[in-house]
């Protein structure tokens, strides 16, 4: 009897002794405190003028880089923007893109700006290129066979021009015989389109989404 006592006694020492570590380790993990009005109105400032410098979407991670805050004020900051920008004289808004974020014009003055400021890249992109491109988009990753197979005529010149233009890169080799060239959009897709991932592309009919995947 005495010796089941004296392990039931260790087994709660034991017990409260991993309890107090957990405890301690959770005390060891900083708690951010909400910014003060001075930090958020500096931090909103630092992220606006990144923004213009760097022309590209930025993550929380370069965010707190570029800043100087910790990575986890960057979302704070970013909704203190957002909430700036919401305003009726404001044209441009921030848009999510990839995991990170950047500075677009609002949608609803795109379409009164596009023909002049929308990106030469894609701007004049032939039927050819972009029904190329629509292949790739919503087949990624896809080999240059596959290409073809859905379209019926040589992919070569389509596709050399979308890489030139950096709206697909190659991503990979698929594991087949040859290891051909699979490709697949980039970031500068993403952004002339105004996707923040490739889930939201419009959904295909029927049709069409059988037409590519009976050609894969």
């Amino acid at each position: 009897m005495d010796e089941i006592k004296n392990k039931e006694k260790q087994s709660e020492v034991f017990e409260t002794n991993e309890s107090n570590i957990a405890n301690e380790q959770v005390n060891e993990i900083p708690k951010l405190e909400p910014l003060s009005d001075e930090e958020l109105i500096r931090g909103v400032a630092l992220i606006e003028a990144a923004f213009y410098l760097e022309g590209e979407p930025l993550d929380a991670k370069v965010l707190a880089k570029i800043t100087g805050y910790e990575e986890g004020q960057i979302p704070e900051v970013i909704e203190a923007l957002i909430d700036k920008y919401d305003a009726v004289d404001c044209g441009i808004e921030i848009q999510e893109i990839g995991g990170g974020w950047y500075v677009t014009p609002k949608k609803l003055l795109w379409e009164s700006l596009k023909d002049r400021y929308g990106k030469k890249s894609a701007g004049k992109l032939s039927r050819s290129a972009m029904e190329t491109l629509s292949i790739i988009a919503y087949s990624q990753p896809v080999t240059r066979a596959e290409i073809e197979a859905i379209r019926g005529v040589s992919a070569d010149n389509m596709i050399r021009i979308l890489i030139e233009r950096n709206l697909i890169k190659e991503t990979g080799r698929k594991d087949a015989p040859g290891k051909p060239v699979q490709f697949g959009t980039t970031k500068e897709f993403l952004k002339f389109f105004r996707l923040n991932s490739i889930a939201d592309l419009p959904k295909l009919d029927k049709k069409e989404a059988e037409r590519f995947e009976l050609s894969r």
